[in-house]
């Protein structure tokens, strides 16, 4: 069954940052029927490496330029299966409860 959303995140180089805000998703949502879509654009900081380790749900998109905000999410939504889609940046933290 396909999620009711999904949570795409665009990422260049904001590594600790980007594992903040997946972490914030984890830890403040009791709703499930979402998944979680990072694009990231060229990092050089491991934000990639870093992210599959400690997250392996995350679906990743690792893009070989930087394509910006518009255009990393572009690839993301080309993809998701989900009939909504919440576009976050790498600095947001989710607040308890803020998906249900």
């Amino acid at each position: 069954m396909d999620p009711l959303f999904s949570v795409v995140i665009v990422n260049w180089n904001t590594r600790e940052l980007l594992l903040n805000c997946v972490q914030s998703i984890y830890d403040n949502t009791t709703e499930k029927n979402y998944d979680i879509w990072v694009v990231d654009n060229a990092s050089s900081d491991s934000s990639v490496e870093a992210l599959r380790a400690k997250f392996p749900a995350v679906k990743v998109v690792a893009s070989e330029t930087n394509l910006g905000f518009a255009g990393g999410n572009n690839l993301a939504l080309e993809k998701i299966t989900a009939k909504y889609a919440l576009l976050l940046n790498t600095d947001t933290l989710v607040k308890p409860n803020a998906f249900d």
